[in-house]
């Protein structure tokens, strides 16, 4: 089953909304900089989540970058 980042990247692929893909990735390492800024919390697990969406965005707009369809 796909994850719930890999269908919303699916969906705005399938529309032709690159700018809404940057969107999503720049949101998601913005996060990661944040969780990794913080101290007193052991935030690997959400870090490790926020990581895995990154690479599936940066594979989603790859897409972009290859020959067209």
């Amino acid at each position: 089953m796909a994850s719930a980042i890999q269908l919303i990247v699916r969906a705005y692929i399938q529309v032709g909304d690159r700018a809404a893909l940057v969107g999503l990735l720049d949101h998601r390492k913005r996060i990661a900089k944040d969780l990794r800024s913080r101290t007193g919390f052991d935030f690997r697990v959400p870090l490790d989540a926020v990581e895995t969406e990154t690479e599936v965005i940066e594979a989603g707009l790859a897409k972009y970058d290859g020959p067209p369809p």
